[in-house]
């Protein structure tokens, strides 16, 4: 398991936090270029359905962020979605996107 330098470790805690508060099936946090952080749980709704980093992203762009810098899932599933991923990509190529379980222990 990778170890995180403390600014990603606070994505991990913002992660946790946003799928624990409405007991989502993930939560997630990313940082952009500008050092903003965005957090969000997994949306599923009858008409859209966004993963919980999906989410973040959005949120992330809807603000202006024109780049990410680092992102964390929380999930209890043990696995990315590719969704997920490609959202991050779209704005940054290179940018860790780590996963956690819920107890917030990295795992990827």
């Amino acid at each position: 398991m990778p170890e995180l330098d403390p600014e990603d470790q606070k994505l991990v805690t913002l992660a946790r936090s946003s799928r624990a508060r409405i007991q989502a099936a993930e939560g997630a946090a990313v940082r952009d270029t500008d050092g903003r952080t965005y957090a969000a749980a997994t949306v599923d709704q009858p008409s859209f359905k966004l993963t919980a980093l999906q989410a973040a992203v959005a949120a992330a762009v809807s603000s202006g962020a024109e780049g990410i810098e680092a992102a964390v899932v929380v999930s209890g599933e043990g696995l990315l979605k590719e969704a997920s991923v490609h959202a991050v990509r779209d704005l940054s190529e290179h940018a860790p996107v780590y996963l956690a379980d819920p107890s917030g222990t990295v795992i990827s």
